[in-house]
């Protein structure tokens, strides 16, 4: 039988410190009796669990700027910036939370919920994250299951932007599959052994994206953690990738980058976008030894308290 939590103490051992039962009841997660069902006991372990490794950067950044920008790169329902809001934004003196959905309907009733629970610094864009108008400076991205490249908009965004913080759960990652596909196998025969049948070109190529997707980051000066984002048994697409930017670049990443483009024969839309040319077959074969990355530049004068 699956699991509902009942009654005011119970639902409350469920929730953060400073959540609001009233934030959920508008969201839909609790009930009308105040219960939480099945799904949204799992939405909300999942939010939460995220909110608990984002807390960190939060008190950084409210340390050094005084208005962070987030932005939540397709939203859905926007049940994440809603909550992050609530957590660290609604009774902080500046900041604000940037919402991008591409479809109307959502980002109207997201809009209108903003307005009822008065969250004022909450801002909407109806648009696909390739096309989006995004802030010309913002601090934190968040992207869950932002599905296949549009993952890759929400990173190119983050990297060309100088985000500090970065936090995505990729989805239905089908490019580089296909990409494995159209060239019936890698420059390495070794390597092509192991998408040479069609549910392990799925699997592998969802995880080849996910590797390159990390070592982009880290090659554009960010250090990376991949985990999950909650146990298997709440969601089967929850590898969660945080980045922080510590350096300006980093030459050494960049060189496995690309020889893992030239190895691999794939070259997703996020390389793709930002530069990255795969070395070749006798390149990526090469070691080479690079000094250490640039450190970052300070945050800008303006933006430290």
């Amino acid at each position: 039988m699956r699991r509902q939590v009942k009654g005011t103490a119970a639902v409350r051992k469920e929730l953060l410190p400073e959540q609001s039962p009233a934030l959920l009841r508008e969201l839909h997660l609790l009930t009308r009796e105040g219960h939480l069902n099945a799904d949204a006991l799992r939405k909300l372990k999942q939010v939460n669990h995220l909110m608990g490794l984002l807390r960190p950067a939060f008190e950084d950044l409210q340390q050094r700027t005084q208005a962070p920008v987030v932005v939540d790169a397709g939203s859905g329902n926007a049940y994440l910036g809603f909550i992050l809001y609530e957590l660290f934004l609604k009774d902080a003196e500046g900041g604000s939370l940037v919402s991008i959905e591409g479809r109307p309907d959502l980002t109207q009733r997201a809009k209108e919920r903003a307005g009822r629970l008065g969250f004022s610094r909450m801002q909407f864009e109806t648009a696909s994250l390739e096309t989006a108008q995004w802030p010309e400076r913002f601090h934190l991205l968040t992207a869950l299951h932002a599905c296949d490249t549009a993952t890759d908009d929400a990173l190119v965004a983050a990297i060309q932007k100088g985000a500090d913080y970065v936090a995505v759960v990729p989805c239905c990652q089908a490019e580089v599959a296909q990409q494995l596909k159209e060239h019936k196998g890698s420059p390495d025969p070794a390597l092509a052994l192991l998408h040479e049948h069609a549910w392990h070109r799925r699997e592998f190529g969802s995880h080849l994206t996910n590797v390159i997707r990390a070592l982009t980051l880290e090659a554009f000066g960010y250090q990376v953690t991949v985990t999950e984002l909650t146990g298997w048994e709440h969601s089967l697409k929850n590898e969660l990738i945080l980045g922080r930017r510590v350096h300006r670049d980093n030459r050494r990443a960049r060189l496995k980058l690309e020889r893992l483009l030239g190895s691999s024969g794939v070259n997703p839309k996020l390389t793709r976008v930002l530069g990255v040319v795969p070395a070749s077959p006798t390149a990526a074969a090469e070691v080479v030894s690079e000094p250490a990355p640039e450190v970052a530049p300070a945050a800008e004068p303006s933006d430290v308290i």
